[in-house]
């Protein structure tokens, strides 16, 4: 790959043209392309650069249609009348625009306090304009007020590598090494349409006999590749990754002196995992003890293997410890620290690594250094030529800060940056409420964005192929984002607005808007830190094709593979944590019957601020698509394309129903890339956040289904009465650690022992437990009286569980004898859970993920339904274990 803008000028009259090499504007691979520019339209082709070597999806093929597209911003917006949003956005003047966000600035402050200002951010932002908007919010504004929608994205991965190995990169090796792995196992992660041309790297791998399994609710296409799919109840990761660790030991499989040398905190963890025998997370998963041991056998005995975790785990009330739990079972097989082999996050946003390096994050200093710390302010504030005392102290998490604005003591006035939180927050329609409580709103984007919408002033901004500057990819490779073309007259980039806000508040002597001297000073800042950029510089950028972090000095090489010789933490150990599971803070019940997850698409992009606006991409995803599988939609009369209405106790939102056996039939799927009234994230809940990370439970809750129409072209919003209030106001709750979910107990209320001490080995068969197997099984005659009208089959198929006991159901195998179609029904205290449909002269076997917890008292029955006067015979085995 060339390293630096290529001249060239076209033969004869016409446009002179310049041949860039830069990277795409989306997710973390940061593939390199090779812009062409002159007179717009731009163009690109892919690079042989290292993470894409050439490959490039529908996304990076598509993103110069939006540089010029005619809804692109190119003059600041205000309000016809000032401070009255319901007044419509004109256009204006820079000076005009910047007078009004300063003063609302200024006016705040004086009548509210310094925190009464606050900034946004996004994982979209390069190194440059990520670190000086920490930088602004702390230095020009004085603020404690600012994260990003990175909190949303990473955090909970970042919190538990802080943990465990005492530095975040969510990649501690680069990508090349995944191809030469012998097995993968990838939890909650789909990169085969998230970022396809990382899969180049699994191709290879495969190719030469590399075995992947793939954890996750969705028979994904990355899943359709794999050698095994897991397929989990949502929000229960955690459970599978203790019970592999409960297996690895009880195997004899743990690597003990990588262990010994290497860690500390095992003997805690094998004690915890002592409660995880297989057959019980096998009832809490849904995933067969057969799949567990496969997955860590083959784990255990390939020579190179990686763990990758990523939103699927890590966005839950508990995603820290999900995480954590992953990092265990690695650590307990010798992985991290291995050259080939280890544990690493998948980043999600382009920038989301370096965008939470320096800065953004509440309670972070460039290069990772902490705020609270003397010593890391004392070293930012002398490189920033400021007091130390004048630094703020850590602020609110994101959506903390945001659930609070336009309260005493909150955020009254805004500054959000390259991100969308009316789409891409947690409870969205309770945060876009919370936007119209602020006193001032200023949104800096180059499309209006729902956000946009709802501003007092917006800002143009500059679009990637429009700025230079700095991105930190999914490697921790820092790359260079190059100026190909320059932005419309008229449009100024994110570093040059914040060099303008600042030296109207005063502070524009300690503020550039050049990206070169920005950059230098953010290594400066770094310098000695967690993240030291200290020895990177833009020629070594372009000499080196990327600079891996840290990179602490200009004759250092970088760092592709950390840990190798110790982990980041004082005794160079890294940390084993026990973690146990904890049930979803929303669980399914008769008014919410099923479980909602949410995710990206290949055609469309986070919030789609950009993807919805592409006309390739609208070919590939024009409809928000709720996906359902067929038994689900059968249940409820729903067929393909049909206007489905997906409600929670936040929201109602709208979709096309997309019927696919690719999902678990409890589990329905929204991608959240839409806002209004497909808004996925005006479902999700944000009333749990994971006490490390404060990271919401945006992959489960509990929804109804609903069939509001047949196909249509465009969808259409629920009713607004139908929709529920907003949650008022109210005090944040206290950070406690989460309960643990219940363990199996003594009688007397004692829990069980563990499964052993540290003076003992741990045993190599599972735990003993007291329980007892039940069974519903037999053969029956069966007269139909109509598919729709199940009835009873015999009274040995009911049962009552024993007061003081608890009953999980197993599996399901049934028969049919008859030339029809029939039904078998799992009824719970009389109300049905589950259908069971067996075809004419066959048979089935289901193990059964639905039916969890089944207390004393509980009556359980199995009914059938066959075609009027259908006669014939009934096969049925229904298991349980009773503890």
């Amino acid at each position: 790959m060339t390293a630096t803008a290529l001249p060239g000028v076209l033969a004869g009259p016409g446009p002179r043209t310049r041949t860039t090499q830069t990277h795409c504007p989306y997710c973390s691979l940061q593939c390199g392309v090779t812009m062409t520019a002159g007179d717009r339209p731009a163009t690109l082709q892919p690079a042989d650069f290292p993470t894409n070597r050439g490959g490039l999806c529908s996304k990076g093929w598509s993103a110069p249609e939006l540089l010029d597209h005619p809804e692109r911003l190119t003059r600041p917006l205000v309000r016809a009348v000032p401070g009255d949003r319901t007044s419509p956005l004109v256009e204006s003047t820079w000076e005009e625009a910047l007078d009004r966000v300063v003063a609302a600035i200024e006016r705040t402050q004086a009548e509210h306090g310094r925190d009464a200002v606050g900034c946004f951010g996004g994982g979209g932002l390069t190194n440059e304009q990520a670190y000086q908007f920490g930088k602004f919010a702390r230095v020009a504004l004085r603020t404690s007020a600012i994260d990003y929608n990175g909190r949303f994205c990473m955090s909970s991965a970042a919190g538990a590598a802080n943990r465990a190995f005492g530095l975040d990169r969510g990649m501690p090796f680069p990508l090349s090494d995944v191809a030469a792995a012998d097995v993968v196992v990838l939890v909650g992660s789909n990169p085969a349409d998230t970022m396809p041309p990382a899969m180049q790297w699994f191709d290879e791998g495969r190719a030469r006999g590399a075995q992947h399994v793939v954890v996750d609710p969705r028979r994904t296409a990355t899943a359709r590749n794999a050698a095994l799919h897991l397929q989990p109840l949502p929000g229960t990761d955690l459970a599978l990754a203790n019970a592999l660790l409960h297996i690895a030991i009880a195997e004899g499989l743990v690597d003990e002196d990588y262990v010994a040398a290497r860690t500390t905190g095992f003997e805690q963890v094998r004690e915890g995992v002592g409660a995880y025998w297989p057959d019980r997370v096998e009832r809490l998963t849904g995933v067969p003890v057969a799949d567990q041991r496969r997955t860590v056998f083959a784990l255990a005995r390939a020579e190179r293997a990686i763990v990758l975790t990523a939103r699927g785990a890590e966005q839950h009330r508990s995603g820290t410890d999900t995480a954590q739990a992953w990092i265990n079972l690695a650590l307990a097989l010798g992985l991290p620290g291995r050259e080939g082999s280890g544990w690493a996050t998948v980043t999600g946003q382009g920038n989301g690594q370096g965008g939470r390096e320096h800065g953004q994050k509440a309670d972070q200093l460039p290069g990772y250094r902490r705020l609270a710390d003397p010593a890391a302010r004392a070293h930012v504030a002398s490189v920033w030529g400021v007091d130390p005392d004048d630094l703020p102290m850590p602020g609110k998490s994101a959506f903390e800060l945001l659930d609070a604005l336009g309260t005493d003591g909150g955020v009254r006035t805004l500054l959000v940056l390259a991100s969308n939180v009316a789409v891409s927050a947690p409870d969205a329609r309770r945060v876009i409420s919370r936007l119209a409580d602020l006193d001032f709103l200023a949104v800096s984007d180059f499309f209006l964005s729902e956000t946009a919408e709802l501003a007092d002033v917006v800002l143009p901004s500059a679009m990637w192929a429009e700025e230079d500057g700095t991105m930190t990819n999914v490697e921790g490779r820092v790359v260079r984002r190059r100026r190909a073309l320059d932005p419309p007259d008229g449009v100024r980039d994110d570093l040059q607005l914040l060099a303008e806000l600042a030296d109207r508040l005063g502070a524009g002597h300690l503020f550039s808007a050049d990206p070169e001297t920005v950059f230098a000073e953010l290594g400066r800042a770094s310098a000695g830190g967690a993240a030291d950029y200290a020895g990177i510089s833009y020629r070594r950028i372009d000499d080196e094709q990327g600079v891996f972090w840290p990179c602490p000095a200009p004759d250092h090489p970088g760092t592709p593979r950390l840990f190798l010789d110790r982990f980041a933490t004082p005794d160079g150990r890294a940390r084993f944590l026990r973690v146990e599971h904890v049930e979803a803070h929303e669980r399914p019940d008769d008014e919410y019957p099923y479980v909602l997850t949410t995710g990206r698409v290949l055609g469309q992009y986070q919030s789609g601020t950009q993807t919805r606006r592409s006309r390739s991409l609208q070919l590939i995803a024009p409809l928000p698509r709720a996906e359902l599988h067929p038994d689900l939609a059968r249940r409820l009369g729903i067929g393909p394309d049909d206007v489905v209405e997906l409600a929670t106790r936040r929201g109602r939102a709208r979709f096309s129903a997309q019927l696919t056996d690719d999902i678990r039939p409890d589990v329905v799927f929204a991608p959240f890339h839409w806002g209004g009234g497909s808004s996925a994230n005006a479902l999700t809940d944000a009333d749990a956040l994971d006490p490390t990370s404060r990271m919401p439970a945006f992959k489960v809750c509990a929804v109804a289904v609903t069939r509001v129409a047949g196909p249509v072209e465009r969808l259409p919003a629920p009713e607004a009465a139908t929709q529920p209030e907003p949650r008022p106001h109210a005090t944040p709750a206290a950070r406690t650690p989460l309960s643990p979910a219940r363990s199996p107990r003594h009688p007397a209320g004692r829990p069980h022992p563990p499964a052993e001490t540290p003076h003992r080995p741990f045993p190599r068969r599972t735990p003993r437990v007291k329980s007892t197997p039940r069974f519903l099984q037999g053969v029956y005659p069966i007269t139909g009286e109509g598919l729709d009208k199940p009835g009873p089959v015999d009274p040995a198929l009911r049962y009552t569980v024993p007061g003081g006991a608890t009953a999980q159901a197993l599996y399901f195998r049934g028969g049919n004898s008859t030339e029809h179609l029939v039904y078998v029904l799992l009824v719970r205290d009389g109300v049905p859970v589950r259908w069971f449909p067996i075809g004419a002269k066959g048979d089935v076997h289901v193990p059964l993920r639905v039916v969890e917890d089944l207390p004393g008292g509980t009556v359980v029955e199995l009914q059938a339904a066959a075609p009027i006067g259908v006669t014939g015979e009934l096969v049925v085995d229904l298991g349980l274990v009773e503890v």
